[in-house]
């Protein structure tokens, strides 16, 4: 989960919830959007928040990440299985260890110092590069969940808008000689 700014999305309700995907990896992405996930005070707000990855990892009985991601100050990444914290990493940019001065490191040797940074590590896990990972929240698969207000709708409005997102266009089936 992450901060994220408003776009193109509109979103009626008080407080929403961004679905977004990446298929080819089976990474889904949840974020909060409403006036306290919004800019830098966002990423303080999600640094603190954790219950939902907490509650997830438990109910799926699978690691669920949190990740802050704050281009100017740093980022950070959590791992959550059966409910309980199971790992972490943070960097803040000012402290990192470089291995020389930044402006005598090129393009190449930042990015490579960057993937062992906690965006880059999850990534990897992922099987995405750092800025694939990085570009997930403008994705074009992604929904807006209204969760209150008029806007939230019906129940099986957000099933069927979810499950269109989760698991695309019907496939139709293979036919075989056996009928």
């Amino acid at each position: 989960m992450a901060r994220e700014a408003l776009s193109t999305d509109s979103v009626p309700a008080a407080t929403a919830l961004r679905v977004t995907i990446n298929r080819r990896r089976k990474v889904v992405r949840l974020a909060f959007l409403g006036p306290f996930s919004q800019g830098r005070q966002g990423a303080h707000w999600y640094a603190a928040h954790h219950a939902l990855a907490r509650l997830l990892s438990a109910a799926a009985n699978a690691t669920v990440h949190a990740y802050v991601y704050d281009a100017d100050e740093g980022e950070e990444v959590i791992a959550y299985g059966n409910g309980r914290r199971v790992g972490g990493e943070k960097v803040v940019y000012e402290d990192a260890e470089l291995p020389c001065p930044l402006e005598e490191l090129d393009d190449e040797a930042f990015a490579r110092l960057q993937s062992r940074w906690p965006m880059g590590h999850l990534a990897y896990v992922y099987g995405l590069t750092r800025d694939e990972l990085l570009r997930i929240p403008r994705a074009p698969l992604a929904r807006v969940l209204p969760l209150e207000g008029t806007a939230a709708g019906s129940e099986a409005d957000a099933m069927a808008s979810l499950e269109a997102l989760l698991l695309g266009p019907a496939q139709p089936r293979a036919e075989t000689d056996a009928g």
